[in-house]
């Protein structure tokens, strides 16, 4: 975690045992051990920091920096043990089965590892697990896990140990792990012994991919495969790139042709290889690994950021001695397109499948990630409750559990419309209906009518509602069965379906003839007023 200070402090000249932090948006995101003796932490505002360390050296963030500086610490571990990959700059994951073989055991292959690094001027921690999360906590702590264990070593941790680590958690997994604090879940065992269908009602997606990190359960199944060749990004630069500016335009093109490839094939890229060919003939590569496919935007930063660590090596003999002539991006390990979405219609193979989901991801790209969304069965009592709207792309998690029981949910068919506009209930005098604290109409219902306000979006007559479609919501009433009423987060003022709620199914009569009947209503009594909840049809 102090790699940015370690970095920054190698890009000014300054010891090793100076006290530098790194800030971003005013707050320190990371700092050298001499700092956090000091008493500066990471989270702290930067003149909170600077007060408790006078001697301070802050510096911005900047990850094209750490990553050129860390470009020679994995040049040495790739030279003892090859094809490491780097989770991001500063943390690097290999397989230790071959290491452990050519050196003897895990603990000598750990030492050699150590070693090398030192050679390079750094400082590092080994940690082995049987699950590549459980090892970069153990490296934290510099353990060794015995096989089958890991379970039990995560047990002990804090759960504030799930939002350190940037390359295993997702952008909220702070306000999750604060969440389970004030819960009384205070370490990693805990939440472990949560069920799962319990954490992914109440918590949502993120939280399971925690909740399978606890337990020591596999991140990587077996979709991960060798990519068909075809699936390369290859690029002929002409003129050769020497320049940081020129690498990033090469990099943003490359990317979007490699993601191309990628929609075309169905597939998502979660291991990035890089390589590139010098004027002289040198060959250069790097494998990156990412927790989630990536994008390309995600793509084109990596591959800046690798060669700008490739073109700016710290020590001269290590540098390419001409300037990159040919850029290669392979995506090392894909898993399929099924994988990752839920079909929107027909077969996992279908072309029409494939062409929306192409269509809905350049929609996204146009207008943002919440733009296109998908609907999941959800948990609820009424039929907008029990829909959860899940942008396309992320893990289809509903907001509640629907196995569970709901006393007092609405029994089946549901509206075939959704609606939630507002009208009034009368009786055959035209006083309004009201749903009393027994659960009981103040009157007999006999006709329906929109409000009186004149600005109110419902109209009379056939208006225009909310959902865009002609709909009367005014006559007198042919039937109607209820009132069914539920008394629900009464403890949440803030909550929109809290206190008492009533829904009534009721059947208007045609404006033709009384002895035809109109559309048939569900509608829903909610603080103190009525509304077209549903249309069945």
């Amino acid at each position: 975690m102090d790699w940015p200070a370690v970095a920054a402090a190698a890009a000014v000249g300054l010891p090793a045992t100076a006290p530098v932090a790194v800030t971003l948006a005013n707050r320190v995101i990371a700092c050298s051990s001499a700092a956090r003796s000091a008493g500066v932490r990471r989270g702290l505002r930067r003149r909170e920091s600077q007060a408790r360390c006078p001697d301070l050296h802050v510096v911005a963030a900047d990850p094209s920096r750490d990553a050129r500086f860390f470009e020679r610490v994995t040049v040495t571990v790739d030279d003892l043990v090859p094809r490491a990959e780097v989770l991001r700059p500063g943390l690097l994951v290999l397989s230790v089965r071959g290491a452990a073989r050519y050196f003897g055991s895990e603990h000598a292959a750990a030492e050699k590892l150590v070693d090398a690094v030192a050679a390079a001027q750094a400082e590092c921690q080994v940690g082995i697990a049987d699950q590549l999360p459980t090892a970069v906590f153990a490296a934290r702590a510099g353990r060794v896990i015995e096989p089958g264990e890991d379970a039990v070593f995560l047990s002990a941790l804090s759960i504030r140990q799930l939002a350190t680590e940037p390359s295993l958690s997702a952008p909220g997994r702070d306000d999750l792990v604060d969440l389970l604090w004030r819960m009384g879940i205070r370490t990693i065992g805990q939440f472990a012994a949560l069920t799962r269908a319990d954490v992914v009602s109440r918590f949502g997606a993120d939280a399971l991919v925690a909740h399978r990190l606890a337990r020591a359960e596999p991140m990587r199944g077996p979709s991960g495969r060798e990519p068909l060749p075809e699936l390369d990004a290859v690029m002929d630069c002409d003129p050769p790139i020497d320049r940081i500016d020129a690498a990033a335009f090469a990099g943003r093109s490359l990317a979007g042709q490699l993601h191309r490839t990628l929609e075309a094939g169905g597939v998502g890229c979660t291991r990035l290889a890089i390589h590139a060919v010098t004027a002289n003939g040198e060959q250069l590569s790097r494998v990156w690994r990412c927790a989630e496919p990536l994008t390309e935007d995600a793509t084109a930063d990596r591959v800046r950021w690798q060669l700008d660590g490739w073109l700016n090596r710290r020590h001269a003999g290590d540098r390419p001695t001409a300037p990159i002539t040919s850029l290669r991006l392979q995506p090392v390990e894909v898993v399929s397109a099924g994988a990752l979405q839920l079909p929107l219609w027909g077969g996992a193979g279908d072309d029409d499948r494939l062409r929306a989901r192409r269509a809905l991801i350049r929609v996204q790209g146009l207008l943002g990630p919440e733009a296109v969304q998908i609907p999941v069965l959800s948990g609820g009592r009424g039929p907008a409750e029990r829909i959860t709207w899940v942008p396309l792309g992320d893990e289809l998690t509903p907001r509640a559990d629907p196995s569970q029981p709901w006393p007092g949910r609405l029994p089946e068919p549901s509206p075939t419309v959704l609606l939630d506009d507002p009208v009034e209930l009368l009786d055959v005098q035209g006083n309004p209906v009201r749903v009393t604290g027994r659960g009981l109409f103040s009157a007999e219902p006999a006709q329906l009518d929109t409000p009186a306000d004149p600005g109110s979006p419902a109209r009379r007559n056939g208006g225009p509602s909310r959902s865009g479609v002609d709909l009367v919501f005014a006559g007198r009433l042919r039937w109607w069965a209820g009132p069914w009423s539920v008394d629900e987060r009464w403890w949440d003022p803030k909550a929109e379906q809290a206190g008492r709620t009533a829904r009534v199914q009721v059947l208007l009569e045609s404006g033709s003839a009384a002895s035809e009947s109109g559309p048939a209503l569900l509608l829903c009594y909610r603080r103190s007023r009525w509304y077209v909840e549903g249309v069945y049809e």
